[in-house]
């Protein structure tokens, strides 16, 4: 899953046309924070994975199914 979600982040911002700082607004997480996110050094909380999909427009499923 950690690295079905980390490769679904980074192409979902991509396709939105959203750069980290972007995101980072969006979503109130940190920049350094959504980095580690789509490298897979982290993994995001729930919290995080329901804010994510909120400001991605996405089910949160959708981060947890991957690609």
């Amino acid at each position: 899953m950690k690295n079905e979600l980390h490769a679904q982040l980074k192409a979902l911002r991509e396709e939105r046309n959203l750069s980290l700082d972007e995101l980072a607004l969006k979503t109130r997480i940190g920049i350094a924070r959504l980095q580690a996110f789509e490298s897979g050094e982290e993994v995001p909380s729930t919290q995080n994975i329901m804010i994510l999909s909120n400001a991605l427009e996405v089910p949160a499923s959708n981060l947890l199914d991957g690609l």
